[in-house]
C-alpha cells in the first residue's frame, strides 16, 4: 500500500465513452480502491476534447495510463484488466 508521502500521480487518457475507456476507468478505480485508498491523484484526460494534449503527450492509443510519479514513470496501454501488471507497473504489488 502507499504511503501519504507516496502519493501516487497518475494520469490516464481515454477516447470518451469507448468501451474500453470505461473498462479502463472503472478497473483503475477498484485498483485505487482497494490498494491506494487516497494516497492517489488521478487526472482523466478524454482525447476527442484535447486532441493537442494526447499528442502533445505521445498518446497514440487509448487508453493509456501513465504514473508520473514517484519515480520511474511508466505506461501501461490496454483496459487495464490485467490487474497484476498494473499493480507491478504503478509499483505497488503486494
Amino acid at each position: 500500500m502507499a504511503h501519504a508521502s507516496k502519493t501516487l500521480r497518475l494520469r490516464l487518457y481515454v477516447a470518451g465513452g469507448a468501451p474500453n475507456s470505461v473498462r479502463a476507468i472503472a478497473n483503475l478505480a477498484a485498483i485505487c480502491k482497494e490498494h491506494l485508498q487516497s494516497a492517489f491523484k488521478l487526472e482523466i484526460i478524454d482525447v476527442l476534447q484535447f486532441p493537442l494534449r494526447a499528442l502533445a503527450d505521445g498518446v497514440l492509443v487509448t487508453p493509456h495510463l501513465t504514473k508520473l510519479s514517484p519515480s520511474p514513470a511508466t505506461k501501461i496501454v490496454g483496459n487495464l484488466s490485467d490487474r497484476g501488471r498494473v499493480l507491478d507497473a504503478l509499483g505497488i504489488r503486494k
